[in-house]
């Protein structure tokens, strides 16, 4: 799992900087074109940009640290996330275009498996 918590951390911290910075024009335009045809604007899309950062760096905190705390907060920023972009996905796009937020969904959701005994202490 630490594998995931890895890919999934460098893959949000990538995609995140890009929805806060706006440094990879093409792509940045991209996804900026997504969130207009959904009805969101240019905050929006740095509100979940920020959202994304944080989960990702939880993740990575959660590696560096060895923290399952961390892990399961982060894992479930991410599922959050994906849960939304699959919902846009699906509503305006063609379900090809949700299979990124379904993969980081399915991956977000093992970790989230994997660390159960700490929701279940948490609840």
């Amino acid at each position: 799992m630490t594998i995931i918590t890895l890919l999934l951390s460098a893959f949000f911290l990538f995609a995140s900087s890009i929805k806060l910075t706006g440094w990879q024009k093409f792509i940045f335009e991209t996804q900026l074109g997504f969130f207009k045809k959904y009805g969101l604007n240019r905050q929006m899309m740095f509100a979940i940009g920020v959202i994304e950062f944080a989960a990702a760096a939880m993740l990575f905190g959660s590696f560096l640290l060895t923290r399952d705390d961390l892990n399961v907060i982060g894992a479930a920023g991410i599922a959050f996330t994906s849960v939304g972009a699959m919902f846009f996905h699906f509503r305006f796009d063609t379900w090809r275009d949700a299979i990124p937020s379904m993969v980081t969904m399915s991956l977000s959701v093992a970790l989230l498996i994997q660390n159960r005994s700490v929701l279940i202490a948490w609840f």
